[in-house]
Protein backbone atom coordinates (compact mmCIF):
# COMPACT_ATOMS: atom_id res chain seq x y z
CA UNK A 1 0.00 0.00 0.00
CA UNK A 2 1.16 3.67 -1.06
CA UNK A 3 0.94 6.87 0.88
CA UNK A 4 -0.39 9.45 -1.57
CA UNK A 5 0.13 13.74 -1.52
CA UNK A 6 -3.45 13.62 -0.47
CA UNK A 7 -2.98 11.28 2.27
CA UNK A 8 -0.42 13.00 3.79
CA UNK A 9 -2.90 16.60 3.57
CA UNK A 10 -5.37 14.64 4.96
CA UNK A 11 -3.22 13.07 8.03
CA UNK A 12 -1.55 16.90 8.44
CA UNK A 13 -4.68 18.55 8.33
CA UNK A 14 -6.81 15.97 10.60
CA UNK A 15 -3.53 16.59 13.10
CA UNK A 16 -3.45 20.32 13.63
CA UNK A 17 -6.63 21.60 12.79
CA UNK A 18 -5.61 23.46 9.91
CA UNK A 19 -7.80 23.76 6.39
CA UNK A 20 -7.05 21.22 4.34
CA UNK A 21 -6.58 23.58 1.60
CA UNK A 22 -3.60 25.27 3.26
CA UNK A 23 -1.88 22.10 3.86
CA UNK A 24 -1.88 20.86 0.59
CA UNK A 25 -0.61 24.50 -0.40
CA UNK A 26 1.87 24.03 2.09
CA UNK A 27 2.97 20.50 1.09
CA UNK A 28 3.06 21.70 -2.85
CA UNK A 29 5.12 24.43 -2.18
CA UNK A 30 8.21 22.38 0.09
CA UNK A 31 7.75 19.89 -2.62
CA UNK A 32 8.24 22.37 -5.36
CA UNK A 33 10.96 23.92 -3.25
CA UNK A 34 12.73 20.42 -3.39
CA UNK A 35 12.59 19.58 -6.49
CA UNK A 36 13.74 23.46 -7.45
CA UNK A 37 17.05 22.61 -5.40
CA UNK A 38 17.87 19.65 -6.63
CA UNK A 39 17.45 20.96 -10.42
CA UNK A 40 20.08 23.57 -9.58
CA UNK A 41 22.37 21.01 -8.47
CA UNK A 42 22.02 21.81 -4.68
CA UNK A 43 21.56 19.01 -1.51
CA UNK A 44 18.72 19.08 -0.01
CA UNK A 45 19.09 17.78 4.03
CA UNK A 46 16.07 17.13 6.05
CA UNK A 47 17.65 16.32 9.48
CA UNK A 48 16.96 13.64 11.06
CA UNK A 49 14.90 12.25 7.66
CA UNK A 50 17.34 12.16 4.85
CA UNK A 51 19.21 13.71 2.30
CA UNK A 52 18.64 14.21 -1.62
CA UNK A 53 21.34 14.64 -3.63
CA UNK A 54 22.19 14.70 -7.61
CA UNK A 55 24.47 12.53 -9.01
CA UNK A 56 25.79 12.36 -12.68
CA UNK A 57 25.98 9.05 -13.83
CA UNK A 58 28.28 8.50 -16.72
CA UNK A 59 27.25 7.27 -20.68
CA UNK A 60 27.32 3.68 -21.38
CA UNK A 61 26.97 1.02 -23.46
CA UNK A 62 23.56 -0.98 -23.21
CA UNK A 63 22.30 -3.68 -24.89
CA UNK A 64 18.77 -4.07 -26.46
CA UNK A 65 16.77 -7.21 -24.46
CA UNK A 66 15.22 -8.49 -27.61
CA UNK A 67 17.48 -7.89 -30.35
CA UNK A 68 20.69 -8.06 -28.51
CA UNK A 69 22.01 -5.11 -30.62
CA UNK A 70 24.40 -2.70 -28.59
CA UNK A 71 22.36 0.55 -27.75
CA UNK A 72 24.26 4.10 -26.43
CA UNK A 73 23.13 5.07 -23.26
CA UNK A 74 23.71 8.63 -22.88
CA UNK A 75 24.92 10.21 -19.58
CA UNK A 76 21.69 11.46 -17.43
CA UNK A 77 21.38 12.93 -13.93
CA UNK A 78 19.54 10.58 -10.95
CA UNK A 79 18.34 11.65 -7.47
CA UNK A 80 19.38 9.50 -4.77
CA UNK A 81 18.12 9.54 -1.22
CA UNK A 82 20.35 8.80 1.99
CA UNK A 83 17.60 8.06 5.15
CA UNK A 84 18.52 9.78 8.33
CA UNK A 85 19.25 8.14 11.80
CA UNK A 86 15.69 8.24 12.81
CA UNK A 87 14.15 7.25 9.87
CA UNK A 88 16.89 4.18 9.71
CA UNK A 89 15.81 3.35 13.38
CA UNK A 90 12.22 3.38 12.71
CA UNK A 91 11.90 1.43 10.04
CA UNK A 92 14.03 -1.31 11.04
Amino acid sequence: MSMTKKDIVLKVASETGLKQLDVKRVVQKALEAVVAALAAGQTVELRNFGIFKVKSRKGRTGRNPRTGAKVPVPPKRVVTFKPGLIMKRDIR
